[in-house]
């Protein structure tokens, strides 16, 4: 291959690593429940604004992950001994200014998507949206990082959950239900998981830079009992969820994954092992939610 060529490919790669492709999903996920649920009510597709959620969504993850890089690089927390995936700053295949710069675009997409969806949805979208921009800049920048602290999880549940599915939904017109607040709590609650993981991963390295996350806070235990909380949420609330209806027990199918997953997260320590667990987290719930919009639109 050309000197040209590899030098593209090994940029290419190390953007695709800094924006942490592999979870994006988890943007992706909630918005396509929402949806599905929406028009599973009866609302009529509203294509345009569809693809202005999923894009709003996946552009403040991007944001966020891209100047989570810069901001740890910064901070001095991706050191030699970090057991993660390689960061592209840290490791040299990206400037600090450029990755920095590039979050700042992503932010600044979805702010101009998000007035798009302000103009259909109402003013309280504003508030949502500049609270999501807010908390993706401040989960690494700013006087009290929300990544050093115990609230990160929280967070994540709520905006990867209850606000995704429910504003897709509301901006397809569907009314307020159960059974939005019910996936809603399911899918964040998986996407919850996924950063239990990775902070109970970085334990000792997040530590040593005086973080106090909530994987520290529980210890190894603690934290494998919380994660299997997690993951049985989505697997609890589908009584509810169906209401008696066939279509709800379709997610269920993906059971025995969860219950693996909890069982491997019991046995592994905190080393690179848990950087697979991570990503299989992140493919559970896209599986459960692409079952449930099956079940719903099929």
């Amino acid at each position: 291959m050309p000197a040209t060529a590899q030098t593209r490919n090994s940029r290419a790669r190390a953007w695709w690593l800094a924006a942490r492709a592999q979870t994006l999903s988890l943007s992706i996920s909630p918005v396509l429940a929402g949806l599905a649920l929406a028009w599973r009510q009866g609302a009529a597709p509203l294509w345009a604004l569809a693809w202005a959620t999923l894009l709003a969504a996946l552009a403040i993850q991007i944001g966020a992950n891209l100047l989570n890089d810069v901001g740890d690089f910064e901070r001095g927390v991706d050191a030699p001994q970090r057991l993660g995936p390689p960061r592209a700053v840290a490791q040299g295949w990206l400037t600090a200014r450029a990755v920095r710069l590039a979050g700042w675009l992503a932010l600044g997409m979805a702010f101009v998507l998000g007035i798009g969806l302000v103009h259909a949805g109402g003013w309280p979208f504003a508030g949502l949206g500049l609270l999501a921009l807010l908390c993706a800049w401040g989960y690494t920048a700013g006087p009290a990082p929300i990544a050093c602290g115990p609230w990160g999880e929280m967070l994540v549940w709520l905006f990867f959950g209850l606000a995704a599915v429910c504003g897709s939904a509301a901006l397809q017109a569907a009314s307020p239900n159960p059974a939005l607040c019910l996936t809603g709590h399911a899918l964040g609650a998986l996407a919850a998981a996924v950063l239990l993981v990775n902070n109970t991963r970085d334990a000792a390295t997040d530590a040593q830079a005086g973080r106090r996350t909530l994987a520290l806070l529980l210890g190894p235990a603690g934290s494998r009992a919380f994660y299997a909380l997690l993951l049985a949420q989505p697997y609890v609330v589908w009584p509810w969820l169906s209401g008696g209806q066939d279509w709800a027990a379709w997610p269920c199918l993906t059971l025995p994954w969860a219950i693996w997953l909890v069982w491997r997260f019991a046995r592994l320590p905190a080393s690179r092992a848990l950087n697979g667990l991570l990503a299989q987290t992140a493919r559970l719930q896209l599986a459960w939610t692409a079952l449930l919009a099956l079940a719903l639109l099929g």
